[in-house]
């Protein structure tokens, strides 16, 4: 499973990466990013589903 974020969605809430720190992370902007290549680890997937609907810009997408 793979996670993506469109940085010219994101807003900077924050959602992502308090829903789920093994894959978001705030930059150094302010803005969300995934972490490496986005690659969900076992265990996590439920977290960063949670996290695309938590996200207020839907600027993320989980695919298996």
């Amino acid at each position: 499973m793979k996670a993506f974020l469109d940085s010219t969605k994101c807003s900077g809430y924050g959602a992502c990466a308090e829903t789920c720190p093994s894959v978001f992370e705030i930059d150094e902007f302010g803005f969300g990013a995934v972490i490496g290549d986005g690659t969900v680890p076992a265990g996590d997937e439920d977290q960063a589903r949670a996290a695309a609907a938590a996200c207020p810009e839907a600027a993320i997408r989980v695919e298996d």
